[in-house]
């Protein structure tokens, strides 16, 4: 792996722990350094971090709290 690639990782420990965690992505980035932009879009899809994903999250919170007040309405009565 090239110098600037690791100084690079080790300025994003988030990165770096997507990397230990898969490991091809270490013979990717060793053959081609230029990578480094996909690698970014792969650890956001892994860590959630898209926008569709985030969206998903805040749908799913929304649902949940219209269950907990239905709940609360229906247990007021």
């Amino acid at each position: 792996m090239q110098t600037q690639v690791y100084q690079y990782l080790k300025q994003y420990p988030e990165l770096a722990h997507f990397v230990r965690l898969n490991p091809v992505w270490y013979r990717y980035l060793t053959r081609e350094p230029q990578k480094v932009r996909e690698l970014e879009r792969a650890s956001k899809a892994f860590y959630g971090k898209t926008f569709s994903q985030q969206i998903g999250k805040i749908g799913s919170h929304v649902q949940m709290v219209n269950t907990l007040i239905n709940l609360a309405g229906a247990m007021k009565d």
